[in-house]
């Protein structure tokens, strides 16, 4: 077999480097709740097959990424946990706001680790300090949006004064969850969609919707996105992306109140 000649190799490694160029600069960017990582990475992948675009996806607390692009991080698109945080980042007039909408919702659960299971009833009056023994994972009620729902949930219960000094406050939810999966934590309040298919973990109780504001994921175009990412969006929305979300345990998000 006859080796390729330098010059050959040069104009190769030329147009490789090109095209990886292209392939970055036609990339479109999505910064996505740690919540979403599963699921819209399949969706992803769904749509990269069909349309002959490259997606990439960034995962972390929705502050974390809001802050982030706040902050001028080259991202087209931002999925949140929360309403606050895309708020947060329309106030600073860094989304697109006609392009905003509610695109999934989530509940809470309280989850053990695999092989306990703590009797927990969700409901005011129940001695929750005593149900459990260590700590509970929880995503940081400060501004991560998973504990931010959990606190407003247990103060409503009355649990929060026999809560708040057993926590064991993560990064975002995926954080929670892997303390609970490693049996660093006791208890935990994760999404439902983020224990789907997880032996590590078992759900105790599930905690009613109405003891929070509604869940709901929020997407937008940033302000500096590519016009590719509005196809995206749109895309996002359709059929087929639903249908992967609502196999991973994604709701519809319930309307907004007037």
């Amino acid at each position: 077999m006859r080796r390729p000649s330098p010059a050959t190799v040069i104009r190769l490694l030329v147009l490789t480097t090109v095209c990886l160029r292209l392939g970055a600069d036609d990339a479109i960017t999505i910064f996505a709740a740690a919540s979403t990582a599963d699921t819209l990475q399949v969706a992803v992948t769904a749509y990269e097959l069909e349309r002959h675009v490259h997606v990439v996806c960034s995962f972390a607390s929705s502050s974390t990424l809001a802050k982030q692009i706040e902050q001028g991080a080259p991202a087209d698109l931002f999925l949140s946990a929360d309403e606050t945080w895309m708020d947060w980042l329309a106030q600073r007039q860094a989304i697109a706001p006609a392009s905003r909408v509610d695109l999934l919702g989530n509940r809470l659960v309280l989850i053990a680790p695999a092989g306990t299971a703590p009797a927990i009833t969700v409901e005011k009056g129940f001695a929750i300090g005593a149900a459990f023994r260590g700590r509970l994972a929880i995503g940081d009620p400060s501004n991560v949006p998973a504990g931010v729902y959990a606190k407003e949930a247990f103060i409503r219960l009355g649990w929060w004064d026999a809560l708040v000094g057993r926590l064991a406050p993560a990064a975002d939810v995926r954080a929670a969850l892997r303390l609970v999966e490693l049996g660093e934590a006791d208890l935990g309040v994760v999404y439902a969609t983020d224990i789907r298919g997880d032996a590590k973990v078992v759900q105790v109780a599930g905690i009613p919707p109405d003891l929070h504001a509604p869940i709901r994921y929020p997407l937008a175009l940033t302000a500096t996105a590519k016009p590719a990412a509005a196809v995206f969006a749109t895309w996002l929305q359709g059929a087929v992306a639903r249908k992967i979300f609502n196999a991973a345990g994604f709701t519809t998000p319930s309307t907004p109140a007037p």
